[in-house]
């Protein structure tokens, strides 16, 4: 039996817990913050358990609905079709299935079919590793041409990647772009799952079940750092004093990591430092009335800064209608320190311009999230620079979600990630 300290108890760090639990170690999770769940949190928003940063389900998610069978929560699976659109010209335009593109009116007969066809190719496409080297801008201009890109794209990436724009990976965008284009009931319809009750109730079952079987899960106890000692794991210091383990497995993000192992190398510490990361101020709304017919509805208006705005109940059906509206900022950005209420009226005047009818008295609630570390920048060639998982300390792996690369964060891909940091471990 292997004393194992898990640092972070988001999907992926109580997805390991789980899997070391059942291979008979002894286990103990370390969370900086008071509630579990990383980036999938939920927080009571005036009256509503809910995600902090929005969540979704795809239909390749399955080491999702395999860890939900094992954890007895198969049954709260729910699906919704849902529809997408794009806010441009001051207009609400159906996007996301093959009617929608061939009536939109700002492409022409072969834009459209460029477009048509770098879907179908990108759908059928596995091999993921001739796209490595390319970066996303170059990729999306050979297939669309500059018009479509500049029109449908090119806002987009520049808010949210800003300065980064141009250091994409365009295996990056394959990946996204070929997960949500799988989450269709047909070629015509989108479909989306959700949990009853939320990520929450994945993340509660999970801690309640590490808890059954011995494990422990210290909440507002962050790891101040790992200990070593010649070349293999020590232990932990946390706020609580200093404890002794044989392993410690961090799913933390990797900027951390240098602050938690001073005593590593600079050349790897350094290689932590290097991932970058891009910075989310989340705005939340709650109101009275609907805002539109999508769920997701992507932006590209010159007077908004947003790339996209998430109505949630059009996923999952409240009685109220919770609204996302994602600020993507490097945290040196100017905008990054500005304060909530600034952030809150702008995207109340963004919603009141995509539907006129929304008035102040419809607004039930506001509020805003931040995370620091939300969304790698994966520039070509991120697979051969990202450090590896194995640290070569004896005892200690280290991985966050860059690992999934090329694909995106969700909280499928944290579980199947923590099940290999478990399997890697015994090895």
């Amino acid at each position: 039996m292997t004393r194992t300290a898990v640092i972070g108890a988001g999907p992926m760090g109580l997805a390991t817990a789980r899997e070391l639990l059942k291979q008979g170690n002894e286990v103990v999770v370390f969370e900086a913050g008071t509630e579990p769940g990383g980036m999938s949190v939920s927080i009571d928003f005036a009256g509503t358990r809910i995600e902090r940063f929005y969540h979704y389900i795809c239909k390749g998610d399955q080491p999702m609905f395999d860890l939900l069978e094992e954890l007895g929560l198969a049954g709260h699976l729910r699906w919704s079709e849902t529809s997408m659109g794009y806010y441009l010209n001051q207009r609400l335009l159906d996007w996301g299935d093959p009617w929608a593109l061939l009536r939109f009116p700002y492409l022409g007969p072969i834009g459209k079919f460029r477009y048509g066809l770098m879907a179908f190719v990108s759908m059928k496409r596995r091999n993921w590793r001739r796209l490595e080297n390319l970066d996303a801008v170059s990729w999306l201009h050979a297939w669309l041409g500059k018009h479509t890109y500049d029109l449908l794209w090119k806002r987009l990436f520049e808010l949210k990647f800003h300065q980064f724009t141009g250091q994409l990976s365009a295996a990056w965008i394959w990946a996204r772009l070929r997960r949500m284009g799988e989450s269709r009931k047909n070629l015509f319809q989108e479909q989306y799952g959700y949990l009853e009750g939320g990520s929450d109730t994945l993340i509660q079952r999970l801690v309640e079940v590490i808890r059954e079987m011995g494990g422990e899960v210290h909440l507002g106890c962050p790891v101040r750092e790992i200990l070593l000692e010649a070349g293999q794991v020590r232990g932990v210091v946390t706020v609580q004093g200093e404890e002794l383990f044989d392993a410690v497995i961090s799913t933390v993000p990797l900027p951390y990591v240098p602050g938690m192992l001073p005593s590593l190398p600079e050349q790897q510490l350094q290689a932590y430092r290097s991932i970058r990361n891009i910075a989310c101020v989340c705005v939340m709304f709650k109101l009275k009335k609907p805002l539109s017919k999508y769920f997701w509805l992507n932006v590209s208006d010159p007077d908004m800064d947003i790339p996209g705005i998430v109505e949630y109940t059009n996923l999952r059906p409240m009685t109220e209608h919770i609204i996302y509206a994602p600020y993507y900022l490097p945290a040196d950005h100017p905008a990054y320190s500005d304060s909530d209420e600034v952030f809150l009226d702008k995207v109340q005047r963004y919603l009141q311009q995509v539907n006129p009818q929304l008035t102040e008295a419809d607004i039930i609630a506001s509020t805003v999230g931040r995370y620091r570390f939300a969304q790698p920048v994966c520039e070509p060639g991120f697979e051969a620079r990202l450090p590896p998982v194995r640290t070569g300390v004896r005892g200690l792996l280290i991985a966050d979600t860059s690992h999934y690369y090329p694909e995106d964060r969700s909280i499928s891909e944290s579980v199947a990630l923590g099940k290999k940091l478990a399997a890697m471990l015994g090895h």
